[in-house]
Parts: structure tokens; C-alpha cells; sequence
């Protein structure tokens, strides 16, 4: 089994003054402050002139652009021009790193690496195969299935029969995010038989629900692995979370490592831990997730070691975070003039 690396974390002489110099791109931006301002306090840690380019379908909308340098329109992910907007921002401003935030974004941008990259930037995104792999929810259970990694009964709504299902389940899309047209059933005769998209039946799951998240460095080892306790949820995301130590979880993780092909930078899996003690997989998340900031406050600092590695600093990556770590969040505002 793939194991964690070993905690080897390098100690960075402390320096003065910013000699370093990284501009960084933070894709469809919205309401991702907690996430920019993660990497303003990595960089001021590594004393990196860190310069954020935020960039959103509506920027003069956005908290998090309003909190950038450089606020930048770009079309939405789907749209044809989305790349070519993104590449002329890297070329322009000199884009070192890019961090995309949001499912439809992972695609389009795995995709193009190498053509970002020729443009000197580095896109902290897994390659296809991952991204396809987790913006499948079906594909998602089937291959981690087939890999041993437990995961809740999931068909195809369009092939399941009432007759075939007992019990209580979920319904939700097999593309969709954030808690989108999600509805509990007790069998499938309640269902309307309305649906506009692809839709999987899952097995409904009972337990506490967790979110883990993961850092892979540049060569696709898995570096981190810090488990949180959803506690209270709010459109999809975590408003109360507390870090703890979850043996089952990690080693979850560690499973994935060995079987995902060609992950890189953030990711999150979510899983229930049922009374006794098991837990099952039903989703993974190619990107930051909502409550990455939490782990960076519990001391996993993705935000550093990208930009360490980005810089080709010695990385100080390691599975070092602490445990009981809470996270209560409260809706803040920024005021601005039109």
C-alpha cells in the first residue's frame, strides 16, 4: 500500500525583505477569501512578494476579487474562450501558479497543463484521468470499488428498479456539486420521474460525516491527510467543522494515493463513519474544498508548499496538523463603491 511520505519537513532560514517574487492566478474567485488569504499568509512566511490575480465571470461581484490586485472578467468554464482568456492572463501578468476552485473549471484546465505551462504556469490541478474519475459520482463509486476502497451501493437511476432497491437512499446528480438537487427517498416509487440530467440511487448512509483533506506534491505522492468532522453544513459546505485523528480515514486516503492516476496539489473525499467504526467513501472533490481552511489553520499549509514548490524552496510538506481544531464560521461582508 502507498504510504505517506515521510515527515521530512525542512526548516527555511528566516530572511528579509521579499527576494522572492510569485504572481498567482485564483480562478473563479466568488467567495474564496478564506482560501486567498491562506496564501497571502504562506507567502509572507516565506517572505514571496506574492502578487493575486483573481479572475470571475463577475469579478466587481466577487469578495475575493475585491481583496486581489488585479481583478480579471473571464467567460464561464464551459464557454470555448474560457482557456484562451486564461492563457492570455498567464502571458500577460506573468502567472506562475494557477489554483482553480470549482468542479467545471477542472476539467478545461487539466486539459490544457501543458499548454499553461508553456506559458510558465504551473496549474495546481490532477490530470484528466483523476478529473473525470471524481466529476462522475457513478464512475467515482465503480472505481474506487474495484480498488477495495468502501464506498455506498450507487447505480444509474435510469437502471435501477423499485423492485431492486430496500430501504432509504439518495438521489442526486452524477455531475453535480455543492449539494445541488439533492432529495431523500424511501424507495423509488416516490421519485417523479422528472429528471433532466443523469442521476445516480445511493445507498443513504448513517453516521457522522467527514471531510479529508489531501495534498499530493509534483511527483503525485501524498504528502498530507487531515480528516474534519462536518458538523453543521450550509449549502453544501462545512460552517462547523473540528479536526481529529481518524485512523480509517488515512488509511482511505493512502489507498487512493496508490490507485488515482496522476493526482496533484489539494483534493478532498467525503465519507460517513457509521457507529461501529466503519466508513465509506461517496464522493471525492479534484480541488480545494470549502473547509480547506481549516486544515491550513490546524497547520497543513497547502497554500505554502505549492508556493514552495512553485519557487523550487525546500518543502517543509508533512502529515503534521493539529487534532481538535475547530472552525465556526460567521458571514462577513466587504463594502465597496460601483
Amino acid at each position: 500500500m502507498h504510504q505517506l511520505i515521510a515527515d521530512q519537513a525542512l526548516e527555511i532560514p528566516p530572511e528579509t525583505g521579499h527576494d522572492r517574487q510569485l504572481t498567482m492566478l485564483l480562478c473563479s474567485a466568488g467567495r474564496r477569501v478564506s482560501l486567498l488569504r491562506a496564501f497571502r499568509r504562506a507567502a509572507a512566511d516565506l517572505h514571496v512578494d506574492l502578487r493575486i490575480i483573481a479572475c470571475d465571470v463577475q469579478p466587481e461581484w466577487s469578495a475575493a476579487c475585491r481583496l486581489a490586485d488585479l481583478a480579471v472578467r473571464v467567460p464561464y468554464a464551459d464557454d470555448p474562450d474560457y482557456i484562451p482568456a486564461i492563457e492570455e492572463i498567464c502571458r500577460e501578468h506573468d502567472v506562475g501558479l494557477a489554483v482553480p476552485t470549482i468542479d467545471p473549471e477542472l476539467l478545461p484546465l487539466a486539459a490544457a497543463r501543458e499548454r499553461l505551462a508553456a506559458a510558465g504556469t504551473t496549474v495546481s490541478v490532477s490530470g484528466v484521468p483523476v478529473i473525470e474519475i471524481c466529476r462522475d459520482k457513478l464512475d467515482t463509486a465503480t472505481f474506487l470499488a474495484r480498488h477495495g476502497i468502501p464506498v455506498p451501493r450507487t447505480v444509474d437511476l435510469a437502471l435501477a428498479g423499485a423492485q431492486d432497491w430496500n430501504g432509504p437512499a439518495i438521489v442526486k446528480p452524477r455531475h453535480g456539486s455543492a449539494g445541488r438537487a439533492i432529495t431523500r427517498i424511501d424507495s423509488l416509487a416516490e421519485l417523479p420521474g422528472t429528471e433532466t440530467e443523469p442521476m445516480i440511487v445511493q445507498e443513504l448512509l448513517e453516521g457522522e460525516e467527514w471531510t479529508v483533506n489531501v495534498y499530493f506534491d509534483g511527483a503525485g505522492a501524498l504528502r498530507s491527510v487531515v480528516p474534519h468532522r462536518r458538523v453543521q453544513v450550509r449549502a453544501g459546505e462545512v460552517e462547523k467543522g473540528v479536526t481529529g485523528w481518524q485512523p480509517q480515514l488515512i488509511e482511505i486516503a493512502e489507498k487512493m494515493a496508490a490507485c488515482l492516476p496522476g493526482p496533484y496539489g489539494a483534493l478532498c473525499y467525503q465519507a460517513i463513519i457509521a457507529a461501529d467504526g466503519s466508513a465509506k467513501v461517496f464522493e471525492i472533490n479534484a480541488r480545494f474544498g470549502g473547509g480547506y481552511p481549516l486544515a491550513d489553520y490546524a497547520g497543513a499549509s497547502f497554500a505554502r508548499w505549492l508556493i514552495e514548490e512553485r519557487l523550487g524552496l525546500p518543502s517543509t510538506a508533512a502529515n503534521r496538523w493539529t487534532a481538535g481544531v475547530a472552525m465556526l464560521r460567521f458571514d462577513a461582508a466587504i463594502f465597496v463603491t460601483l
